[in-house]
C-alpha cells in the first residue's frame, strides 16, 4: 500500500473493514485475504432461500395463486364482463357475476379431481380421485429426483430428457422379450431406471470431472432426448407400421396391474395402477436415503457448503455424480409410470411436459420427500380437475397453468408472501433492545 492511500492516525482501512478480517498465520500477522468476505458468507444463496421456508409459506403461495386465478376466471367469464359495462350503476351485480364464475369453476375443478358428487355410481363420483392419482404419479417421481439434486445444489432442469430415455428403454424390453409375468415387469422397471440414470449420469460426470454448468448440459440433453425418440419411433424394430407415432404395445406381463382390478369391481373404469404405490415406496426410499444415510448426509453437506464438506474429506465431484445418476433413476421409473402403466407403448409424447412440472413439484415440497409427494398430489389433481372445470364452465384450461406458474413465483419470491400477510422474516436477525445494549457496554 502506498502512503497516498494509507490510512493515517486514527483513521479506518474501509477496504479491509469491507473484506472482514485479514487471516494469517499468527494473530498479530496481516495477509491477504482469501474465499468470500463476512458479508458473502452471511448472506443466504436464492436457492438456500427457496428451500429453506416452511410449509406454511408453501401453503400461503398456493393460497395466493387460487385467489389470482380466481380473478383471471372471473375477468374472462362472458357475464362478469358484460355486467361490468355497468359496474357503477349496479356495482353488485358485476361482483356477483365474478364470484359465481370463480366458484363454479373452482367447484368443477374439486369434482373433477377429488370427488364428483353429481356421478350416477359409487364408481364414478371416486374416479376423479384416482385420476389425480394417476396424474401425479409421474409428477412424484420427476420431482422426487429433482428435489435430491436441489439438496445437493444442483438444477437438475433435465427430468424431461431422463423420462424419454426411460421411456425408451422400458417400452423396448416391455415388447421385445416374451418373459414371465413378474419378470418380465421387474426387467422392465429395471431397464427404465438405468436409461434415466445414464441420462443423469453424463451431466453429473461433465460437471465432476470440467465443472460444465448442469443446467445448459441439461437443457441441451433434453433437446437430444426429444430428437432421439423421433428417431427411435421410425426404425423396424419399434414402428412396424411405419407410423412413426406408436410403438408395439407393451406384453401384458410386463405393464403395471391396476389397483382396484376390473373383476373386483368391474364397472369401476380406473386407470390407477400399481405405479402410484411405486411412488410412495419411491419416497419412503428417499427419505430414508436423505435423512438416515451417510450418502444422504454427504449430499446435503456439498449442497450446504462444498468447500467445508471438500475439507471435511468428501469428494465433492464423486457426490455430484451420485446425485445426478440417482436423479435420473427416480425420473426413468416416472417413465415406467407412463409407458408400463397409463399408455402402454411408448409415444413420441410419452413425457408431456413431466419433466418441467415436477421442478414446480420440487419446489413447492421444497425438496423434501413428502412435501413433493403432497405436492405432486395438488399438481395431479389440478391436471386431472382442468378438463371437467373447461368442459362444465368454459375457462379456459390455461388458467391451471397460469396457478401453476404463478405457484412457481410466489415460491421463487418469499419476501413477497411474507409482504403479503405480513410475516416476520426468519433470517433476519432480530435488535436486541436498547437498553440490555447499553447495559451491556458500561459493563
Amino acid at each position: 500500500m502506498s502512503d497516498e492511500t494509507r490510512p493515517g492516525p486514527g483513521q479506518r482501512d474501509e477496504q479491509a473493514d469491507e473484506a472482514g478480517p485479514a487471516t494469517g498465520p499468527n494473530p498479530g500477522e496481516t495477509g491477504t485475504v482469501s474465499g468470500p468476505s463476512l458479508r458473502e458468507q452471511e448472506r443466504p444463496t436464492v436457492l438456500h432461500q427457496i428451500l429453506s421456508g416452511s410449509a406454511l409459506m408453501s401453503v400461503l403461495a398456493v393460497v395466493v395463486a387460487l385467489l389470482i386465478g380466481g380473478l383471471l376466471i372471473a375477468f374472462a367469464d362472458q357475464d362478469t364482463r358484460e355486467a361490468a359495462t355497468y359496474f357503477f350503476a349496479q356495482p353488485g351485480a358485476t361482483l356477483s357475476a365474478g364470484w359465481t364464475a370463480m366458484t363454479d369453476a373452482y367447484i368443477a375443478l374439486f369434482r373433477g379431481s377429488v370427488f364428483d358428487w353429481q356421478a350416477a355410481s359409487l364408481a364414478g363420483m371416486v374416479k376423479p380421485l384416482t385420476e389425480s392419482m394417476v396424474f401425479a404419479t409421474p409428477l412424484i417421481l420427476a420431482g422426487l429426483g429433482i428435489a435430491i439434486g436441489f439438496r445437493a445444489g444442483l438444477f437438475n432442469i433435465g427430468a424431461q430428457g431422463q423420462i424419454i430415455v426411460g421411456a425408451i428403454a422400458a417400452a423396448w424390453l416391455g415388447f421385445a422379450f416374451d418373459l414371465p409375468p413378474v419378470v418380465h415387469l421387474l426387467v422392465a422397471i429395471l431397464g427404465g431406471v438405468i436409461g434415466g440414470a445414464v441420462w443423469g449420469g453424463i451431466p453429473g460426470a461433465l460437471k465432476a470431472r470440467f465443472g460444465a454448468n448442469e443446467v445448459i448440459v441439461t437443457i441441451m440433453l433434453n433437446y437430444i432426448a426429444v430428437y432421439l425418440i423421433s428417431y427411435v419411433l421410425k426404425q423396424p424394430s419399434f414402428n412396424p407400421g411405419r407410423t412413426g407415432q406408436r410403438s408395439p404395445a407393451v406384453a401384458e406381463q410386463a405393464t403395471y396391474p391396476l389397483l382396484v382390478p376390473q373383476w373386483l369391481w368391474p364397472e369401476n373404469g380406473f386407470r390407477l395402477h400399481w405405479g402410484f404405490v411405486v411412488a410412495i415406496l419411491a419416497t419412503l426410499l428417499v427419505w430414508w436415503l436423505m435423512e438416515r444415510s451417510t450418502v444422504g448426509f454427504q449430499i446435503r453437506a456439498v449442497g450446504a457448503n462444498p468447500a467445508a464438506a471438500r475439507t471435511a474429506g468428501m469428494s465433492v465431484g464423486l457426490v455430484t455424480f451420485i446425485t445426478m445418476v440417482i436423479a435420473g433413476a427416480l425420473s426413468g421409473l416416472a417413465a415406467t409410470g407412463q409407458v408400463l402403466g397409463t399408455e402402454g407403448s411408448l409415444t413420441a409424447g410419452v413425457a408431456a411436459t413431466f419433466g418441467f412440472d415436477a421442478i414446480t413439484v420440487a419446489l413447492l415440497g421444497r425438496s423434501r420427500p413428502w412435501g413433493t409427494f403432497f405436492a405432486g398430489l395438488l399438481f395431479g389433481a389440478l391436471k386431472a380437475g382442468g378438463f371437467l372445470m373447461q368442459s362444465l364452465t368454459a375457462t379456459p384450461i390455461d388458467i391451471v397453468l397460469v396457478v401453476q406458474s404463478l405457484i412457481v413465483l410466489l415460491i421463487a419470491a418469499p419476501p413477497l408472501v411474507r409482504a403479503i400477510f405480513r410475516l416476520p422474516d426468519p433470517d433476519r436477525p432480530r435488535r436486541r433492545p436498547a437498553r440490555a445494549a447499553t447495559t451491556e457496554v458500561n459493563a
